[in-house]
């Protein structure tokens, strides 16, 4: 086992510096200046949790200016004579509540970290209750999911420059100021208004971008860091595309390979990429519809996306392969009908993937580009040839350049190692995610790997869990190199 080195800044250096990370100017900065606090009050949809606010700036930079209220929400350590400190989870997405995983979903975290920590988490900025972005539904509607021509090029790019503007107006400055970044820095602010001198985190897939960024801003403020499912956010436009198009073809070839030896495939026997291949051809040609939504026709993003959603846990398995079966051209009639926009008027929604656009930069110069990535990716993924990574560079067509948050190479220093737990057949977080990101972070990183099959793992594998528990409470790393052994899924 590896044991985290102590800190090697003093308690009161670390509680003289500010919540932006920026170091001490002065005697006067020395001195602990009272911060922010949070009032816990009953959560209204369960008492037995705590929900509260914190007031903070929406822009960094300019800390006296604008505010905003983030929503928190808490459950206190379950044994008070053993409690630790606390434990902060980093929600995915982007655009998950920690604050609905705090209240409904507290069963994510073991029983005894329940027991040992206070279990914290929040709604980012610019989502869920913390000033969400909003914008016009029609606008929205109007985004499409792929480009066919250079004319359809460069409507995209007209129509997102109306829908940024348009959140814009609606949402106001913070806007501008959803990145990962600045949502780092609302970390920080958590952690000091709760109390805690160094920060205890657990963050998943998109919250581990949260993670490895305040790691790298604060790097001496980490206890303990879990990063499971992890983002690389090092990569450019083609190899973004091109690991998440390995990653996708990846989990649908695991998905043939269960079903073609499990007892609980309805598809078992039949020939299922041969199936799948006239799905898409049928989708192609506007004739295939989706059986969960009758008369709406599946286009082949949508074929695609839906089945890559049904692979990030091994008992949605079943389930995809009798969608599947359900759609069979021996059997589906072709009666389809287009599931078009239709106008709403003035109405809004929200849209947390605005955070996604400030934190990558994914350049595309005119359709052949384009074109080029989805011949390149169909290659890499001939089964599962749009996995939703294609969604963003359309969606993010025309972003001001440079992104407040673009894509770098890890620069993390702290003083323990992060624990990164990967899942080999991760269907989203792809293992070459992993293994790269723990190349990045070299001797300040530990990879544990989980052989089987999810998005995720700690809730999966109980050798994972009992690992990650393990360091978060006693601040113990597996050694280097460790995995655990797949977990078969349901028959």
């Amino acid at each position: 086992m590896l044991r985290v080195r102590k800190s090697t800044v003093g308690w009161a250096v670390a509680l003289a510096l500010t919540a932006t990370g920026l170091a001490p100017v002065g005697p006067a900065a020395a001195r602990p200046q009272p911060g922010p606090t949070i009032d816990w009050r009953p959560c209204l949809k369960d008492a037995t949790a705590e929900c509260g606010t914190l007031s903070l700036p929406v822009d960094w930079r300019r800390p006296r200016g604008e505010r905003f209220d983030l929503a928190l929400a808490r459950r206190t350590a379950t044994d008070p004579s053993a409690r630790t400190g606390v434990l902060v989870f980093g929600p995915g997405g982007p655009g998950d509540s920690g604050v609905d995983r705090v209240v409904t979903g507290s069963s994510r975290f073991s029983a005894e970290l329940r027991r040992r920590f206070d279990i914290v988490s929040f709604d980012p900025r610019g989502t869920g209750r913390s000033h969400p972005v909003v914008c016009s539904t029609d606008l929205l509607a109007r985004q499409p999911q792929l480009l066919a021509d250079q004319a359809q090029f460069d409507a995209t790019l007209a129509g997102n420059a109306l829908l940024q503007a348009d959140c814009r107006a609606r949402t106001g400055p913070l806007y501008d100021h959803v990145d990962t970044t600045s949502a780092a820095r609302d970390l920080d602010a958590v952690r000091a208004a709760l109390g805690e001198r160094r920060l205890t985190f657990h963050g998943s897939s998109y919250g581990t971008l949260l993670g490895q960024r305040y790691a790298e801003l604060f790097p001496h403020r980490v206890r303990a860091m879990v990063l499971e499912a992890a983002m690389d956010h090092s990569l450019g436009i083609r190899a973004f595309l091109d690991t998440q198009a390995v990653t996708a073809e990846d989990a649908f070839d695991e998905f043939v390979a269960w079903c073609a030896r499990s007892t609980g495939c309805v598809l078992k026997g039949r020939d299922i990429r041969k199936v799948w291949a006239e799905l898409h051809g049928r989708a192609a040609g506007g004739t295939l519809t989706d059986p969960d939504r009758p008369g709406v026709a599946l286009t082949p993003f949508e074929l695609s996306r839906l089945a890559h959603k049904k692979l990030y846990e091994t008992h949605w398995w079943p389930e995809l392969a009798g969608w599947i079966a359900r759609m069979d051209p021996a059997t589906t009639p072709n009666t389809a009908s287009s599931a078009g926009v239709r106008s709403t008027g003035d109405a809004v929604a929200p849209y947390p993937f605005a955070v996604f656009c400030q934190d990558w930069s994914l350049p595309v110069r005119d359709y052949r580009e384009y074109a080029g990535h989805l011949r390149r990716m169909a290659r890499l993924a001939p089964d599962l040839r749009y996995p939703p990574a294609v969604f963003a560079p359309v969606t993010c067509l025309g972003t001001p350049a440079p992104v407040a948050n673009p894509q770098h190479r890890l620069r993390v220093r702290t003083d323990v190692p992060l624990l990164l737990a990967a899942t080999v057949h991760d269907p989203a977080s792809g293992y070459n995610w992993a293994t790269n990101v723990a190349r990045q972070l070299g001797g300040h990183g530990v990879l544990l790997t989980y052989q089987g099959w999810g998005h995720g793992s700690y809730t999966t594998s109980p050798c994972v869990g009992g690992a990650v528990d393990r360091y978060l409470t006693s601040l113990v790393a597996p050694r280097p190199g460790t995995s655990c052994p797949a977990i078969e899924p349901p028959s």
